[in-house]
């Protein structure tokens, strides 16, 4: 994992146009990048203030427009096995 690039990237105003509570236009220059980032072998966490229902929307989202999370609010599992715990803190190099 040295060699993996870890993203996390917000919802609201990143991936999407700000239209909290409601979901804006995608971001389609960031949404090909983190895909291209995925398939190279890196690592994408979603982290955004969104929860439940909310996030729930986000996610399936993102899938529409093909983009998957290695992990959503969390830090990834490899991570967490090293610190031997999860922390409040997501780890990504961007």
């Amino acid at each position: 994992m040295n060699d993996t690039i870890i993203y996390a990237v917000d919802f609201d105003g990143t991936l999407s146009d700000s239209q909290y509570p409601d979901i804006g236009k995608p971001n389609r220059v960031l949404i090909e990048f983190l895909k291209s980032e995925r398939a190279k072998g890196n690592k994408v966490i979603l982290n955004t203030l969104r929860t439940g229902i909310l996030l729930t929307k986000a996610v399936m989202w993102c899938n529409v427009h093909g983009l998957e999370f290695d992990a959503v609010n969390e830090n990834l599992p490899e991570v967490i096995e090293e610190w031997g715990e999860d922390t409040r803190k997501i780890a990504a190099h961007y």
